[in-house]
This record gives structure tokens, sequence and C-alpha cells, in this order.
């Protein structure tokens, strides 16, 4: 005599099953989440650097094409920055912080221009030695 199991499983997903998916689902959409914020953070941080650097050029231009010295005063938005001069319009940054100026032409190795960001979140070049 031959013995048959005549049970039939039914087919589709179990709750456990269906739970374990969801939560590995939702730990991967984490993850990817916790990568955006990282590369928001850094890009923000390339653009602020950005535009510090873009400033500094225009300054030290300014300063080689109008023979000016160091610690001579100049006006940031009527020399540098506006339509048709250096720097096209006033920079922001990304990060959303606030730009501080100096009035006077730096010397080498010190920034014209700094971020409200650059000690909490680094919104400073690594090294300005040549700058």
């Amino acid at each position: 005599m031959k013995l048959t199991n005549n049970t039939k499983r039914a087919k589709g997903m179990t709750l456990l099953e269906l739970t374990v998916v969801i939560l590995v689902l939702l730990s991967l959409i984490s993850i990817l989440f916790i990568g955006a914020r990282a590369w928001k953070k850094g890009s923000d941080k390339a653009g602020c650097i950005m535009n510090i650097r873009n400033v500094q050029q225009a300054v030290r231009s300014w300063q080689n094409m109008n023979a000016k010295n160091v610690s001579d005063a100049f006006v940031l938005t009527d020399d540098i920055i506006g339509s048709g001069l250096f720097v096209e319009t006033d920079p922001v940054c990304p990060g959303a912080g606030t730009y501080g100026f100096v009035t006077q032409v730096p010397d080498v190795g010190t920034l014209v221009m700094t971020c409200s960001l650059a000690t909490t979140e680094d919104h400073v070049p690594s090294s300005i030695a040549g700058w």
C-alpha cells in the first residue's frame, strides 16, 4: 500500500516572509538616505570653497590690474562683484552660511572671504598658502 500526503501547500508568502522583505527594503532605503545626506554636505562644502577661491582670485586680479598694494582699501560691490566685473553675482553659500569680507587687500595666504560655517561644517579650504 502506498502512502501519499495529499496536503497541498497554499502558494504565496507568509506574514513572516513579508515582514522580512519589508525590513530589508527599509534598511536599504535608510542607507540610501544617509549616503545622499553625506553627498549633499560634501557638495555644499565644495561649492562654498569654490566661491571663496573665485572671490580670492578676483581680488588678486583686481589688485594686479590696478597696481594696488597689500592693505589698500577696496569696495567689494563696486570693484569686484557686479555685472561686468570679476564676479558677476553675489556669492551665496550652498550650505546656507553667510560670508564675511575684508575691506583691504590681504597678504598672500590670508582669505578675502570667510564662511560662517567654516568652524562647524569645515567650509574652509585645506591650504591657502599661495592664495
